[in-house]
């Protein structure tokens, strides 16, 4: 039968106690330095230096926002035929400006019975209804980061009769605070209707139900 035989082991009946020396003030470690200590024998460090977060590690895109009642950011961009177009050229009349996030932008298009083919859902509904924004005063306009020849093919390949504007890096979008799409990943689609003066009175988002949106632009207009 096997036996297991340990060793009578020796412990000192009391370790050695160190008084603690009270540190005089030259000898205070700046907090940006290493400090070490012994404690039995050990030789410990450590670093009471913190990582203090930066003010400027955290940035915030804050843009302004376009609120009804106001006068929105002035603008001049070049249209389809590269020719500039300011804000202030609509003043007199109302104005109907949308933005959308590209032309021929996918999953935003609805199917033309009679044409068999496909059309930007806000292109699509403004221009339906264009004659009825003529007859009301108004101008339509509509605005996205696509350059001008984009813009130019896109118009005349779905027979669009109003003005398309470049905003090439996205200036305009972000003065007027349009919000984004899709958790920010697309620019979003969004709605202004200006009276005479240039005073916005109707904003709407314009991702879902167009047509019930020109709707209710087309009685805006008709009582301005």
């Amino acid at each position: 039968m096997a036996s297991l035989t340990i060793s009578n082991l020796s412990l000192p009946s009391s370790l050695p106690i160190q008084t603690p020396r009270t540190p005089s003030p030259s000898s205070l470690s700046i907090l940006s330095k290493s400090s070490h200590s012994q404690f039995y024998g050990l030789n410990l460090s450590y670093s009471s230096t913190l990582p203090i977060p930066s003010s400027t590690s955290h940035k915030t895109s804050i843009f302004a926002k376009v609120n009804k009642g106001q006068a929105p950011p002035a603008f001049t961009l070049k249209d389809q035929d590269g020719k500039n177009v300011s804000l202030s050229k609509f003043k007199g009349k109302p104005v109907v400006v949308y933005f959308y996030p590209a032309d021929e932008t996918p999953g935003c298009t609805k199917q033309v019975l009679k044409e068999k083919e496909k059309i930007s859902l806000p292109a699509c509904a403004f221009r339906d209804s264009y004659e009825k924004f003529k007859k009301a005063g108004a101008q339509v306009v509509g605005i996205s980061g696509d350059d001008p020849s984009s813009h130019k093919a896109f118009a005349k390949k779905y027979r669009l009769p109003f003005t398309l504007l470049s905003d090439e890096g996205n200036k305009v979008r972000k003065d007027w605070g349009v919000p984004a799409d899709l958790f920010g990943t697309l620019p979003g689609r969004q709605t202004y209707v200006l009276d005479k003066n240039g005073v916005v009175q109707l904003i709407y988002n314009n991702q879902f139900q167009p047509e019930k949106h020109i709707d209710e632009t087309l009685k805006l207009l008709q009582s301005l």
